[in-house]
């Protein structure tokens, strides 16, 4: 890859070893064992796994800025006629947006209108894609089918890519990501110089390395967001993998003090995301290949938390989090290089909104957002919740 954009010490991008909490995973495996007996006895277990959530993320994560005093809110929206395809044209007065059901006012709009052909516009692109190939929770001949399908994608129309793009490969040893170009020619030979490398987590070990598997992609898209706040403009990330394990199921039990800790960690990274500008896709290389179960199984942790009492560890899960900020699921097909070109599709048109978020009744309580379009047949689809703070 091109040379690492991130200073050293930073977790994730600075080619580092991933760190795993032994201490917090001790303390927890009395309860831990007691639930994987409960669920191995229950006929309603269907391959999930009993466990605590994951290790906190890295307390040196910079921080990130989630507004000013004024509670400015800021979603991208993206409106899709009734075969998926991004509208463009639209006026402020086509939007009604709602926060937990009640109209409010949008103090600013921009429509932004990208031609898909586009292969030679401005460095100062309003939008760039970052493609992550996951090593950590994918299969060697998954992640290999992967970089021949990103080939075929960045190889498209001569390697001329419509928006600045980089690539981040992720394994359970290190995270490195490239720097943005149009020139996917480029990227390719960056993609084929970097091999993901020998694994040291894999899925035969378990709850263990399951819940190591979950500590290294959340720090890491932790810590991707909080790069990608201090760079202008909307951001795409691309995230390829059959997603990271849920560690949900009927018979698990958390204390209130895990749930305490996934409620902020969820509060987090919604934060997070949204300061970024992020809206988060997941690309499932299994496709067609994955188990119904598995496919569906993240739609009963979608709707947004508003307490502690709430938390479950697949409220973390990749899917959950891609829907909840805007973006897609995509696990239809094995067409990986076309599933990805649908994701950029939708930077082809968008409108970017604002308005003020009511005063909260107390830290970090939940709204729920919902765009409507004033026209028939056109569905908008942006983040579907945030946090306000009192």
């Amino acid at each position: 890859m091109p040379r690492n954009r991130y200073p050293k010490g930073y977790y994730g991008f600075s080619m580092v070893t991933a760190e795993v909490n032994v201490r917090r995973i001790l303390e927890l495996l009395p309860a831990v064992l007691y639930c994987l007996l409960c669920c191995f006895l229950s006929p309603g277990f269907a391959q999930q796994t009993a466990s605590p959530p994951p290790v906190p993320p890295p307390a040196e994560r910079p921080t990130v800025s989630t507004g000013g005093p004024d509670r400015s809110i800021t979603l991208d929206v993206v409106v899709t006629d009734k075969s998926g395809k991004p509208v463009a044209g639209l006026q402020q007065q086509d939007f009604t947006l709602l926060d937990d059901k009640q109209p409010q006012k949008i103090v600013s709009f921009q429509a932004t209108s990208i031609p898909p052909d586009e292969s030679t516009g401005a460095p100062d692109s309003p939008v760039q894609a970052i493609l992550l190939i996951d090593a950590v929770n994918t299969s060697y001949h998954s992640v290999g089918y992967e970089r021949q399908q990103l080939q075929k994608f960045l190889q498209q129309n001569g390697g001329k890519l419509a928006l600045p793009t980089s690539l981040v490969l992720m394994t359970d040893t290190s995270q490195a990501q490239s720097d943005a170009t149009r020139d996917g020619n480029a990227l390719v030979e960056s993609l084929n110089s970097n091999q993901s490398g020998l694994r040291i987590i894999n899925r035969s070990q378990g709850f263990y390395g399951g819940a190591d598997r979950v500590q290294i992609s959340l720090n890491t898209l932790g810590n991707l967001a909080a790069h990608l706040a201090t760079e202008p403009g909307r951001k795409l990330v691309i995230w390829l993998s059959p997603g990271w394990p849920l560690l949900s199921g009927p018979n698990v039990q958390l204390s209130a003090k895990d749930q305490a800790w996934l409620f902020q960690t969820v509060v987090q990274l919604s934060d997070e995301l949204r300061a970024a500008r992020i809206t988060l896709y997941n690309v499932d290389p299994l496709g067609m290949d994955e188990s119904l179960g598995r496919t569906f199984y993240y739609q009963s942790f979608l709707k947004g938390l508003s307490s502690a009492k709430q938390a479950q560890n697949g409220n973390l899960g990749l899917q959950v989090l891609a829907a909840q900020s805007g973006g897609t699921v995509l696990t239809s097909s094995n067409d990986i290089a076309k599933l990805v070109a649908s994701c950029v599709t939708d930077a082809t048109a968008y409108y970017t909104l604002s308005f003020d978020s009511p005063p909260a009744d107390h830290p970090n309580e939940y709204h729920s957002l919902q765009v409507k379009i004033d026209k028939p047949g056109l569905t908008a689809r942006t983040r579907t919740g945030y946090y306000a703070q009192k």
